[in-house]
């Protein structure tokens, strides 16, 4: 995690935000020796099938076979593909 004052993040807004993007790096504003603030990076996009596999991973084998099922039967439904959907717990 890296400290910055307001003052530079103000000077240097877009090479500051350039780099919480590349690198994904939390970056805290201070101001007056006090943090005030701080520039968290946005998580990586997920859809359903990558949010569910780490879920899945946490299941009793029964529930993780339901799970399975579920997911396999409705894949080529006409309501759209579980690809389509995204973590709703992201922001």
């Amino acid at each position: 995690m890296k400290t910055l004052t307001v003052t530079e993040v103000a000077r240097n807004f877009s090479s500051v935000m350039s780099g919480v993007e590349a690198d994904q790096e939390e970056i805290v504003l201070m101001r007056n020796h006090k943090p005030v603030a701080r520039l968290i990076p946005e998580p990586q996009a997920q859809n359903a099938l990558e949010f569910l596999g780490d879920l899945y991973r946490t299941l009793d084998d029964e529930t993780a076979d339901a799970l399975a099922e579920a997911v396999h039967s409705s894949k080529n439904t006409k309501r759209g593909s579980l690809n389509e959907l995204r973590n709703p717990w992201a922001f």
